[in-house]
């Protein structure tokens, strides 16, 4: 019996995420911020526009178990503050 096997790339590298999707290799997911220009000149195009989350939100995530230091509430308090 001969079974044929589907490969699928995986990559860890964004410029080649960027190459195999421009390519027409598959479906990349990856922040609209890092692909803004290749949306802007029709390289790549959104799909599931209707299911994607606003771009605008950011979240940041922290374990609340450890004594946080100064230095990363600073960070915190600002991010929460000018986002």
């Amino acid at each position: 019996m001969k079974v044929r096997v589907e490969r699928h790339p995986v990559f860890n590298d964004m410029a080649l995420v960027l190459s195999a999707t421009g390519a027409g290799r598959g479906l990349a997911c990856v922040l609209e911020d890092q692909v803004q220009d290749e949306i802007d000149s029709g390289t790549l195009v959104r799909a599931l526009a209707d299911w994607c989350p606003p771009s605008q939100v950011n979240h940041f995530y922290y374990p609340h178990r450890r004594q946080p230091t100064p230095a990363f509430m600073l960070l915190v308090d600002a991010l929460r503050h000018n986002g």
